[in-house]
């Protein structure tokens, strides 16, 4: 089997996904495809040579409804017998279109392919796809009697049972913003943002990052998902979930390119990452966002490694319920933890969410030296992916 290699990963500046942010008047077609180009003019390659190009999105209606994968790389020139498509597993788009383009390359489908994700949600918003619709139908709607709830309820659920407070949730919050802070002061995100370019300006920083985010500023913000139904379903949770300690509503987009050994010899390109382990996986669909658990120790077990093993992790900030409830399972070292901040500062723009955080994990495994880094995102439905890559 040919060995996959990502030989770069980049990402645009993390926008607010709502009117007003430098995105919203940006076509999402337009901003994947400057990505795109970004990509394979930076490792001067051929896009003529691309087999596929594997693209994340998760509202995949209005703008982003007509493959936007196959709409962006037409508007960035490639040629015509480029193909792409769409996938959708919820948060975890990108991650999962990551995992076909390595799972295609060493299958000997692939030589080349670009792994990448787009959501505009200040142009086509949170939900938009199932607007008015029944989501379930009702033979699921039976099982799961009294009925489903949102993800943000199901944070909560997650908080009450690994008894984590509000305060906890809130300081998590605000270190997220100081450690992405300090990594925009310090130039460390230089490399993996391309600048983006809009009818007014082009953007070259991220402008979701709060640093001068505070303890007391955060405790004074009210429980987004409590209702009298739910208090009266859930009388155990203490709801202390709030825009605060979850994450923004984003316009991004991100792409990874992968290639083999062969090659990427023959390209004179030289790999920055292998693949160590792949894993997706569903959990209790009440919780819903507790899967990146067990994806954590079945990815450790097919990679054959440990805990102690790995130098960076990455556990998307969906809310901040869900990675404090990961760390309480795997009392990880919290330095190597989104040591350059998450979610709830960078921002969650759904399907490229997954390239966002390899991209950002890629970067500061060679800054910092390390060897191995391990991705898990929690998803709708109660799934999650996880992937451990090597540095080279």
């Amino acid at each position: 089997m040919e060995t996959a290699y990502i030989i770069d990963a980049i990402r645009t500046p993390m926008a607010k996904g709502k009117a007003g942010g430098a995105f919203d008047q940006m076509h999402p077609i337009e901003l994947l495809s400057q990505t795109l180009q970004a990509l394979v003019s930076r490792n001067d390659i051929d896009p003529g040579e691309i087999d596929d190009v594997l693209v994340g999105c998760v509202s995949q209606v209005g703008e982003q409804s007509n493959n936007p994968g196959r709409m962006a790389l037409l508007a960035a020139e490639f040629p015509q017998h480029v193909p792409a498509t769409t996938i959708e597993r919820k948060c975890g788009s990108s991650q999962q279109a990551i995992h076909f383009a390595a799972q295609g390359i060493a299958a000997g489908a692939y030589d080349i392919a670009i792994a990448c994700g787009i959501e505009s949600m200040s142009r086509v918003p949170l939900g938009s796809a199932r607007l008015g619709a029944d989501i379930y139908g009702p033979t699921l709607s039976q099982i799961y009697a009294p009925g489903l709830v949102s993800q943000g309820v199901s944070a909560e659920l997650i908080a009450s049972k690994w008894k984590i407070s509000r305060q906890e949730m809130d300081k998590f919050a605000m270190e997220s913003h100081q450690r992405a802070a300090n990594c925009r002061s310090d130039g460390s995100f230089a490399r993996e943002i391309v600048p983006i370019k809009t009818a007014s300006r082009t953007v070259s920083e991220d402008e979701t990052i709060r640093p001068a985010t505070t303890l007391e500023g955060l405790q004074g913000l009210s429980s987004s998902f409590i209702t009298d139904e739910m208090t009266r379903r859930f009388p155990e949770i203490n709801w202390g979930i709030t825009p605060g300690n979850s994450s923004q509503l984003t316009d991004g987009a991100s792409a990874v390119l992968l290639m083999g050994e062969k090659t990427a010899v023959r390209l004179g390109l030289k790999p920055r990452a292998r693949f160590a382990g792949f894993d997706v996986v569903g959990d209790d669909l009440l919780l819903m966002l507790t899967a990146p658990i067990p994806a954590t120790r079945r990815v450790l077990k097919r990679a054959g490694l440990s805990l102690n093993d790995i130098d960076h992790f990455e556990v998307n900030e969906a809310f901040a319920s869900v990675p404090l409830a990961w760390m309480r399972e795997f009392n990880v070292d919290p330095a190597r933890l989104n040591p350059r901040g998450g979610a709830i500062a960078l921002g969650h723009p759904l399907g490229a969410s997954g390239s966002r955080l390899m991209t950002t994990m890629l970067n500061a495994l060679e800054d910092s030296g390390g060897r191995y880094g391990l991705q898990t995102m929690c998803e709708g439905g109660g799934m999650a992916n996880a992937t451990i890559i090597e540095r080279i």
